[in-house]
């Protein structure tokens, strides 16, 4: 550990702001903090962000995630994984003096910040299983370490490596019984993949967090009797009692406190009995105990320089306001519902094709809002910028959803419209907690997709106050960037910071209460259609009612664009689809070199 200090940093009780990072390869948990004068801690803010490991990160990754964090702290404890060497702490004290100049500074690897949030000032043994693994205790002045190789040779009784374990005995399986096993099948579900081949794909291109996530789908076969996955567990278990002892005996103290850190020990506490079992055989004297608290604490309280008292809060997600969401018109019950469980069949289906009404009338009195959208939007792209939704759970989705269907409808390249959704690809499919929560990893994804002035940032969120697209709107509007907002909240609460364009459509209370899925999905996506759709006619994408720059990937498309260059062209489908085979299918090519730019061609075809 190293710590450096600016000769003005205030000194007193009262001036100091500690805060306390700590990155891993999961995740970056950071703390606010200021000490009291009675000696205890105050906690001012914490949150979450993306995994900050040194060795996986780059400067400007490490860059952009210290710039979303608060500014003014005083003094600044920042401790990654991957920080191990001289090499790699100058390197942190290079970032962190750019983010922090005036801060009083400590540096270090999240193992030193996992033994001050676990022992403080005492000694003892922390065992870290996350997505790496590692041993690190302290004895009389003394240190030892044992694993934290890295996924290639080590982090032995890691998330990554139960993962992988995992992995390799679903395809050994597959082998040997010639069909998928319920482990293969669990993890098919949990990628959204079609084929043990397509697993195959995804692993050679998977960094280490995302295969680190598949470790509950072996804990869940282990806890269905599959007796291989539970065979890794109680492998990855016995190594890191082994290597616990092994630092024991290093140290010259068999009897030192042990204490459980990271993801692995917390989400699974089977693993911690596994664990415990394994290390009273190799190390009966020694105690064991699970940490419940942050690193990021204990960040801050070596930031803060060792005192007394530390900083001791549970860390949670950022808490909307109750009072606000209560009143949220997304939130309310549904009188028309209040009894629909005990509906026939007929009448339900009916009441829920009616509850569309209302979507056709939200859409209707949004008008206006939604047009001047679709001019920002189509001014932004003729100038060059770029359209990004952004969205947590349903209205993340959505947003993903449309962006994606621009390229093949429209011969778009794939950067001009970008979903960001919060919690990342595996949103898409499962539910990320927490991943909305967070205005700081909102505003982080948008400096990490390079949002600049000359785009527009459009959030999405039903209430219209979800953390993760507020933080990434007002970081879009600090860039410069044009803003929507488009909710299904008119009640909304509107005291805060406003955007360019912003759509509120009155939909109503769901007919399931709180099922934004409903009503306010259907409504979302229609207004998402528009502001696409409007903004690519503007560009010269569309002419007439035809898409004539679609890209042709399927049997049905190659109907479609004989069909249409027919039609454009005045010839016979037959001719049409020669002149289409002869340019490679490419459809504005064969209309003559259609032209992007407001619906201008060149000569078509004779």
């Amino acid at each position: 550990m190293s710590q450096t200090a600016a000769d003005h940093t205030p000194d007193s009780t009262e001036a100091k702001r500690v805060l306390g990072i700590e990155g891993g390869g999961t995740k970056t948990e950071w703390v606010l903090a200021r000490p009291t004068a009675e000696g205890g801690w105050r906690v001012l803010q914490s949150g979450m962000l993306a995994a900050s490991n040194m060795k996986l990160a780059t400067d400007a990754q490490l860059a952009a995630l210290f710039s979303v964090l608060p500014g003014d702290a005083t003094h600044v404890g920042v401790y990654l994984a991957g920080c191990a060497t001289e090499v790699e702490r100058a390197r942190l004290q290079r970032l962190a003096a750019e983010r922090w100049p005036a801060a009083h500074l400590a540096l270090g690897s999240d193992r030193d910040s996992a033994m001050a949030a676990s022992f403080h000032q005492r000694d003892g043994i922390v065992v870290i299983a996350g997505t790496g693994a590692a041993v690190h205790g302290r004895y009389q002045g003394r240190q030892e370490k044992a694993g934290g190789w890295g996924q290639l040779l080590g982090d032995r009784g890691s998330g990554y490596y139960v993962a992988m374990q995992g992995l390799r005995c679903v395809l050994s399986s597959y082998d040997i019984e010639g069909r998928p096993s319920p482990m293969a099948k669990s993890v098919l579900r949990r990628l959204a993949l079609n084929r043990l081949s397509d697993l195959v794909d995804w692993a050679s291109a998977a960094d280490k967090l995302s295969v680190a996530r598949l470790a509950p789908a072996v804990f869940d076969a282990a806890h269905a009797g599959d007796a291989e996955m539970l065979e890794i567990l109680l492998d990855g278990a016995k190594i890191l009692a082994e290597f616990t002892a092994a630092v024991a005996r290093r140290l010259g103290k068999l009897d030192l406190p042990v204490k459980l850190f990271g993801g692995l020990f917390e989400h699974h506490p089977e693993y911690r009995t596994m664990y415990a079992e394994r290390l009273r055989r190799v190390l009966p004297a020694a105690s064991v105990e699970f940490c419940g608290e942050s690193g990021a604490l204990g960040a801050a309280w070596l930031a803060a320089g060792q005192p007394e008292t530390a900083p001791r809060q549970e860390l949670r997600a950022a808490v909307p306001d109750a009072a606000e969401l209560a009143v949220a018109t997304t939130e309310q019950r549904n009188p028309r519902s209040e009894e629909m469980d005990k509906l026939p069949t007929a009448r339900l289906v009916r009441l829920f094709i009616d509850e569309e009404d209302y979507v056709a009338d939200a859409l209707r009195s949004s008008e206006e809002a939604v047009a001047c959208a679709v001019d920002l939007v189509a001014a932004a792209l003729r100038k060059g910028g770029r359209l990004f939704y952004i969205g947590a759970g349903t209205s993340g989705r959505l947003g993903v959803l449309d962006a994606s269907e621009i390229p093949p409808t429209f011969g778009a390249p794939p950067e001009l419209v970008q979903g960001i959704i919060a919690g990342g690809a595996l949103a898409l499919h499962s539910a990320v907690e927490g991943a909305e929560d967070q205005p700081a990893a909102g505003a982080l994804a948008v400096i990490e997709r390079g949002v600049s002035a000359a785009d527009v940032v459009c959030g999405i969120a039903a209430s219209g106050r979800t953390p993760f697209v507020l933080g990434g709107l007002a970081e879009a509007c600090r860039l410069g960037a044009g803003t929507v907002l488009l909710t299904c909240n008119p009640a909304r609460r509107r005291d805060g910071q406003s955007w360019d364009v912003e759509i509120d459509l009155a939909t109503g209370p769901e007919l399931v209460t709180g099922s934004t899925r409903l009503k306010a999905g259907t409504a979302t996506k229609l207004v998402l259609n528009i502001l696409s759709t409007c903004a690519m006619i503007r560009m010269g994408k569309v002419r007439g009612n035809l898409m004539i720059n679609v890209r042709i990937s399927n049997e049905k498309l190659r109907l479609r664009g004989i069909r249409l260059v027919a039609e454009v062209l005045q010839v016979s489908e037959e001719k049409a689809a020669v002149w289409l085979e002869e340019a490679g299918w490419d459809v504005p090519a064969c209309l003559g070199g259609v032209s992007a730019d407001a619906g201008a061609t060149s000569s078509p075809r004779p």
